[in-house]
C-alpha cells in the first residue's frame, strides 16, 4: 500500500496575510480557497513542482490539537539551483538568507526564511533534482 504525504496543516494567525505571502513572495500556487461551513475556511497552497501542499485553516477543529501560529520550524523545500532560487525569491520580495554551504557534497547548501507568523523554512540545494526528480529517485 502506498502512503503519500500530500498536505501539511500550517498554523497561522491571519489566513489572508499568509495566503498573500505564500503566493506573492514564495511563489506557491493556490489550489483551494473555500469556506467549508459558516465560520470555517481552508486555503491549500502548493510549492511549484511539489506533490505536497500546506493548508491554512480557520474554524476547522483538528482532532489532534491545534498548534500555535509560528511554532513550525524545519519545513524544507528542495531546489536544483539555489542561486537561481535565491534570485527569484528575492526578486519576489521574500526576505531569504544568503545560501550557506555546509559541504561540497550535493545537498549541503541551504538558505532560510520565515513566514509572517515566524514559521521557519529551509531551502536545500540538491543539484541531482535537475535530472532525477524525487519521484524517480526511489
Amino acid at each position: 500500500m502506498d502512503m503519500t504525504l500530500e498536505v501539511i496543516p500550517l498554523p497561522v494567525s491571519d489566513i489572508d496575510r499568509s495566503k498573500d505571502f505564500y503566493v506573492t513572495k514564495a511563489g506557491f500556487r493556490c489550489d483551494v480557497d473555500r469556506e467549508l461551513m459558516p465560520g470555517s475556511r481552508i486555503v491549500q497552497l502548493t510549492p511549484p513542482g511539489s506533490g505536497c501542499s500546506i493548508m491554512l485553516s480557520a474554524g476547522v477543529p483538528m482532532r489532534t490539537g491545534t498548534p500555535a501560529p509560528g511554532t513550525y520550524h524545519g519545513l524544507q523545500l528542495v531546489v536544483s539551483d539555489i542561486k537561481a532560487a535565491h534570485d527569484e525569491l528575492t526578486d519576489r520580495g521574500l526576505d531569504v538568507s544568503d545560501p550557506v554551504s555546509f559541504g561540497e557534497e550535493d545537498g549541503g547548501t541551504f538558505m532560510y526564511f520565515t513566514d509572517p507568523d515566524g514559521n521557519g523554512w529551509a531551502i536545500q540545494e540538491y543539484r541531482k533534482r535537475a535530472t532525477v526528480p524525487l519521484r524517480d529517485a526511489l
